[in-house]
């Protein structure tokens, strides 16, 4: 009975030594998997957004770029959420994608979706000021254009806009006619720098013909530069509210001085100052010797875009 009495007390004191560590470690595993738990919730709280952090593990040149761009700045944004952070920002949320690599059919992928859905993808976050008012209509988006045809947060080649080629390059890919056209002798100065395409394009989409901006007070864009001919004029010279300034001169590049239409002055303002014309313009008068001295009408009517003193825009 002594014996059995001693082992049933061995045992009961090797049991007593074993269970407090046992003890510990199943509490310490209860508590190790608390955050785990917690963490779960949390992404199901917020939407499925588990932050860039996760994107990194695979996605390592991406975040690479992204880390590197004027695009990083958002990862810093707290005030509206995790919507608005990083990766997840722009892709959406990736808890999906995080628990099966192989399914990404819940993320905004850019290369699958069209130049539409693109675009209203940046408008989330670049849809104010007068800049992008008009984007999802514009002549670029209707036909098929994107934003990232033109600009990559992960491959930009220019820190500014993150545009995958400076401009005019860029424009170049598509515009190849234009390319011809600056290249001509008189030429407005894209090629050398001095402008861009977009100082008189806005490349987001206007309401007006061809993208083209126009000034605060709705005048012809050209007025940013050429200033001395927007007047106002006590005398003015119809054409140029009318038409506008491309009613005599080609606006990127041609062969004649000034860029005008055609070579000689006269035969210009003839098409508008003739008897037979339809154009309410005053013929020229019957001294006026085409063939000899007047062939260049700008010789005495030297203030043609405008006159504060005279009707016949002399000088």
């Amino acid at each position: 009975m002594k014996q059995r009495f001693f082992a049933i007390l061995l045992m009961a004191l090797v049991g007593l030594l074993f269970s407090g560590p046992a003890a510990r470690a199943n509490q310490d595993a209860a508590k190790d998997s608390a955050p785990q738990a917690a963490s779960s919730a949390s992404d199901t709280k917020a939407g499925g957004y588990v932050g860039s952090e996760a994107c990194k593990g695979c996605h390592v040149e991406e975040y690479k770029s992204w880390e590197n761009s004027p695009h990083w700045k958002t990862s810093l944004n707290t005030r509206d959420g995790a919507a608005h952070q990083g990766c997840e920002a722009c892709h959406g949320p990736g808890a999906s994608h995080i628990a099966d690599p192989t399914d990404a059919s819940k993320l905004f992928l850019f290369e699958k979706a069209s130049a539409k859905d693109v675009t209203k993808q940046c408008l989330t976050c670049h849809a104010g000021g007068k800049e992008h008012m008009n984007a999802l209509n514009s002549v670029h988006t209707e036909n098929g254009v994107s934003c990232t045809s033109c600009h990559s947060p992960h491959h930009a080649t220019t820190k500014e806009f993150l545009l995958l080629k400076s401009q005019p390059e860029l424009c170049y890919t598509c515009h190849l006619a234009k390319k011809a056209e600056f290249a001509m002798p008189f030429h407005h100065r894209v090629n050398e720098g001095l402008i861009q395409c977009s100082d008189c394009h806005n490349v987001h989409g206007t309401v007006g013909p061809k993208q083209v901006r126009t000034a605060s007070t709705q005048d012809a864009t050209c007025f940013k530069c050429h200033i001395d001919k927007q007047g106002p004029f006590v005398y003015e010279h119809a054409p140029i509210k009318t038409d506008g300034c491309q009613s005599c001169h080609l606006v990127h590049g041609g062969p004649n001085a000034h860029m005008l239409k055609v070579s000689n002055v006269n035969l210009l303002c003839l098409q508008c100052h003739t008897t037979s014309s339809f154009s309410s313009a005053p013929g020229a008068p019957s001294f006026h010797n085409q063939a000899s001295f007047f062939q260049s009408c700008v010789l005495c009517h030297s203030s043609i875009h405008g006159s504060n003193f005279n009707s016949f825009f002399f000088k």
